[in-house]
């Protein structure tokens, strides 16, 4: 797949630059995390946007196939094996509540739906696309629940159409404020939901199934 051939329109509604946008590392090279109450949100929340303050940004973004140390907060991301699942398969954009999410390029809305529980996507928004010939989905979670009555399952939209808002903690699934966007070929059975995280033994499988999403939210701090 040519991404270049594709003109994509600023998720955020703005394209995400050095000026005004940063990386967050929630690795566990990251020795300050070890240092925060993850499982306080409100603890958490200061510590993702004191830094966004501190270097003047607007955005932190980052974690594609991140392996990351702030999962252990919610028993969610344990499996029944107990194979620990803390590789991230989407990029976040951390900003205010209620900042605007754009769609990137034409598509439908595939889903919709609220996906409750602590550490969860809560509000939910699926789109479908086709490239080529070829569907891929786009995910976007932790919105707000208000995003959950804007459209209807089948319904149209053009790129640079408003699809949803970032969500305050505790409704879009108690994290600081944070668009989780991911990409995915295919979606199997699943529907209104998809893994945003996934095991080290599974990797390969999501690696491949979930492009990296900066092919089409092209920031400047994650090439």
């Amino acid at each position: 797949m040519n991404w270049n051939e594709f003109d994509f329109f600023p998720i955020m509604g703005e394209p995400l630059t050095v000026q005004n946008s940063m990386k967050l590392d929630f690795s566990p090279e990251n020795k300050e995390l070890e240092n925060v109450d993850l499982g306080n949100t409100a603890v958490f929340n200061a510590f993702v946007f004191d830094q966004l303050k501190q270097f003047g940004k607007t955005y932190g973004v980052g974690g594609y196939l991140e392996h990351r140390a702030i999962y252990r907060r919610s028993e969610r991301f344990e499996t029944l094996e107990a194979d620990f699942r803390n590789i991230h398969l989407g990029v976040d954009v951390w900003t205010t509540a209620g900042a605007a999410v754009f769609a990137p390029l034409d598509g439908e809305i595939f889903s919709i739906q609220d996906n409750e529980g602590f550490g969860d996507y809560g509000p939910t928004i699926i789109l479908k696309h086709h490239l080529n010939g070829k569907s891929l989905y786009s995910l976007y979670g932790h919105l707000t629940k208000t995003d959950l009555q804007l459209f209807e399952k089948g319904q149209e939209v053009k790129a640079g159409t408003e699809i949803c808002h970032v969500g305050p903690y505790p409704e879009n699934g108690d994290w600081p404020p944070h668009l989780h966007f991911q990409l995915m070929w295919e979606l199997g059975e699943k529907f209104g939901d998809y893994p945003g995280v996934c095991a080290k033994r599974d990797l390969n499988y999501y690696a491949e199934n979930c492009p990296n999403p900066n092919l089409m939210l092209i920031c400047e701090v994650l090439d």
